[in-house]
């Protein structure tokens, strides 16, 4: 086994977490369905689901509720060496969040031009705040396929819900 298909072994039950609380977000009740797990030494640290209808907070993203939790939980911002796993790849905002905790990498599933299919359009927020992947200092990686399947999954189980 590769060192890379080892990390991906290491990394799928957080990915099936990430997309299991996304799959768990109501259909219709303001929050969209996205999931975000950190890891710290094969640890879960913490986990949510967007929350940005149930708290009117356009900033209560999963990556952000979840980076929050993991800060308190150890009692410091600094998350260094932490993985933070994501249904759908994170937003601008999430990976500038992701970069002041010193997260050491992002593993996604879907992609945004997924996300986009079901209405949630950030490629407009990425062409004005975020360079090209390849460009990024923190290591923004997707997930194989299936990961990616399975988050568009959920995707498409809340937009026929909410429709």
């Amino acid at each position: 086994m590769t060192a890379d298909e080892g990390r991906a072994a290491d990394d799928e039950p957080h990915l099936r977490r990430a997309v299991a609380l996304a799959a768990g977000v109501t259909p219709g009740g303001g929050d969209l369905p996205f999931g975000a797990v950190v890891v710290s030494n094969g640890k879960v640290l913490a986990e949510s689901a967007n929350r940005v209808g149930s708290d009117a907070d356009p900033t209560a993203h999963a990556e952000i509720l979840a980076l929050r939790a993991a800060g308190r939980r150890l009692g410091r911002a600094d998350l260094s060496g932490a993985v933070l796993y994501s249904s759908g790849e994170p937003s601008p905002m999430c990976l500038a969040a992701c970069l002041w905790a010193r997260i050491e990498r992002v593993v996604h599933a879907a992609e945004v031009a997924d996300a986009a299919d079901f209405g949630f359009e950030d490629r407009e927020f990425y062409r004005q705040l975020a360079p090209p992947k390849p460009e990024r200092s923190l290591r923004v990686e997707r997930a194989g396929l299936r990961w990616r399947a399975e988050a568009v999954a959920a995707y498409q189980r809340w937009h026929r819900g909410t429709g």
